[in-house]
């Protein structure tokens, strides 16, 4: 089954580069595909930023030490 994720990868990356004459230009597209799919597209469901900074940003949120005071 393909999900959403495999449909843009096909319709964004291997049927506009078709004919593909070897092997490793497809395995090198795909590298570039995959890096700018997570590290640089901005996402609009996240406010426009690229996924791995929301993700970066989510666990040093999540991460901060609680501070607690007592009186």
């Amino acid at each position: 089954m393909l999900t959403p994720r495999h449909c843009l990868f096909k319709t964004e990356l291997i049927k506009p580069g078709r004919p593909w004459k070897t092997l490793s230009q497809i395995e090198l597209a795909t590298a570039e595909w995959i890096d700018w799919y997570c590290h640089r597209r901005l996402h609009g469901e996240i406010g426009h930023v690229p996924p791995v900074e929301y993700e970066t940003n989510h666990y040093m949120q999540s991460t901060k030490p609680q501070v607690t005071t007592t009186i």
